[in-house]
């Protein structure tokens, strides 16, 4: 596969997405900063410049090389424990703390980006809120994309007025994404391995602790099948176009170092039980 056929490929996983989504590019970045402006009102977030400006700067440089790099780009860092990540419509990226402190190397956090910049890229989270016609509005898109009104958050609280539906991707959703990940990394230098290679760290950790990672399973249906494909992947793609692509960075454990030396973050998920 050339790296031609790898854009190509974007674009048209990106087309498929396009024309089976009507809600217009302008109307997805006006939701997608209102749904925004809420979350922000609701969640914790680091405002530590060192953190932000590293998971922006990485999130921002992996987006523009997308097929939608004009977007209105935002990455944030929710200072939350729990192992979650989320895209709103428009480009607006959350990231919680617990998931970057279970990553053991860069690779493996700008995998995770490169996925949720995929949902962005192929309209999954705008697709979900016009399928239900934003019936509750803005309040309802925020607990659409997160786990914050499935109840029992101590640092969060959302009032919803009728039903509330909730985020699920599904398995071609994220299939897409994966692929979407893949394609994005390269093109930003940087090894693809660690998507395969975090998504099997969550599987392990899940064996060994099934409920700690409850809101990243929810939102993100994974099993062993999804990292065998991903894998399969990479390993389609030329090996000179692997070659020299980075895995780790001294800027990325220093992203991780300064995180242990924060107050421990609280959970913003729902309790386990």
């Amino acid at each position: 596969m050339t790296l031609r056929t790898m854009r190509w490929s974007a674009l048209a996983l990106l087309a498929l997405a396009s024309a089976a989504c009507s809600v217009s590019e302008d109307e997805e970045v006006q939701l997608g900063q209102e749904t925004s402006a809420q979350i922000e009102e609701q969640v914790p977030l680091i405002t530590d410049p060192a953190i932000t400006r590293y998971v922006e700067d990485l999130g921002k440089d992996i987006a523009s090389r997308s097929s939608r790099p004009d977007l209105p780009w935002q990455f944030r860092v929710v200072n939350s424990s729990d192992v979650n990540a989320f895209a709103v419509p428009g480009g607006f990226i959350y990231i919680n703390r617990g998931l970057i402190e279970r990553a053991q190397r860069m690779d493996e956090l700008a995998g995770v980006l490169g996925h949720e910049i995929g949902h962005v890229v192929l309209r999954h989270s705008a697709e979900q809120i016009e399928s239900r016609n934003r019936t509750s509005g803005v309040v309802t898109a925020v607990c659409v994309l997160t786990s914050l009104c499935d109840g029992g958050i101590a640092q969060v609280a959302i009032n919803v007025a009728g039903s509330a539906w909730f985020a699920r991707h599904s398995r071609a959703d994220e299939a897409e994404a994966d692929s979407a990940g893949v394609y994005a990394v390269i093109a930003s230098g940087i090894s693809p391995e660690g998507i395969p290679s975090f998504f099997g760290t969550l599987l392990r950790e899940r064996q060994q602790q099934p409920t700690v990672l409850d809101d990243w399973f929810s939102s993100h249906p994974l099993e062993e099948e999804r990292v065998a494909r991903t894998r399969a992947l990479i390993e389609s793609i030329p090996s000179q176009q692997l070659d020299g692509l980075a895995s780790d960075s001294d800027d990325f454990q220093a992203l991780k170092a300064r995180l242990e030396m924060l107050p421990p973050a609280p959970r913003t998920g729902p309790p386990t039980q």
